[in-house]
């Protein structure tokens, strides 16, 4: 279990995104289109994981998508851009989706997923939701399971140009979250992923830290994403 992406709802199409990016020195490039979904993406990598801008393409085609991230963007884009949820990859979906059902989630089931690249290329993977309704509570992270191994698709990436030698340089801390009820939201999270809470409502992934912080009304959500120069 580890951080695979971290989402950033935003009105600005990915070739407007990557410009942005580059020229503040970040070589983020544009992801590709989810067709079925309405929405496309630009994406950011670091050592350990990237950064989605999420966006929307096709307003009409986004709505009667009843996807659940998509249904997510575009319920918090009625009010800002902002950090939207975090994914987590796993080995094995399909047997993670029946552990997680077992203790009492109710789930999207096993979604199947795709985008088209910039360069025409089709990339495929698994996706799988805790099935909840939109509102100003935390929406749990989603999962993911890629078709390529971790391995393979990483050296794709790195052949096609898409993680350079300067993005390796920099790696996800930490995910800080802000919410009503620090510990609560810890517990439930910790209680999904099978992990345990630490100090501070704190869980310790491999590869990252995700951090639960209080606050008094407004909405309990992802609010920064620590990126750190790696040691």
């Amino acid at each position: 279990m580890k951080l695979d992406h971290v989402v950033y709802f935003t009105y600005k199409p990915s070739t407007q995104i990557v410009e942005e990016q580059r020229a503040n020195g970040q070589h983020a490039v544009v992801g590709g289109r989810h067709e079925k979904w309405g929405t496309h993406n630009a994406l950011l990598y670091v050592k350990n994981a990237y950064i989605e801008w999420l966006s929307v393409e096709r307003l009409g085609i986004a709505r009667e998508a009843k996807h659940p991230l998509t249904d997510l963007l575009l319920n918090d884009l009625q009010e800002n851009e902002g950090w939207g949820t975090v994914c987590l990859s796993v080995e094995d979906i399909e047997s993670f989706n029946e552990e997680i059902k077992n203790k009492g989630f109710r789930t999207s089931g096993v979604l199947a997923a795709e985008r088209k690249t910039a360069d025409g290329n089709l990339r495929k993977w698994k996706m799988l939701f805790v099935d909840q309704i939109i509102s100003d509570e935390l929406p749990m992270p989603f999962f993911i399971e890629w078709e390529d191994t971790e391995e393979s698709r990483l050296t794709m990436l790195r052949n096609d140009g898409t993680i350079t030698h300067e993005n390796e340089k920099s790696e996800i801390k930490e995910c800080v979250f802000k919410v009503s009820n620090p510990q609560k939201m810890a517990a439930s999270w910790a209680h999904l992923v099978a992990k345990k809470v630490g100090q501070d409502s704190t869980i310790v992934l491999s590869n990252s830290l995700l951090r639960f912080s209080g606050q008094k009304g407004g909405k309990d959500r992802l609010t920064d994403v620590v990126v750190e120069q790696t040691k």
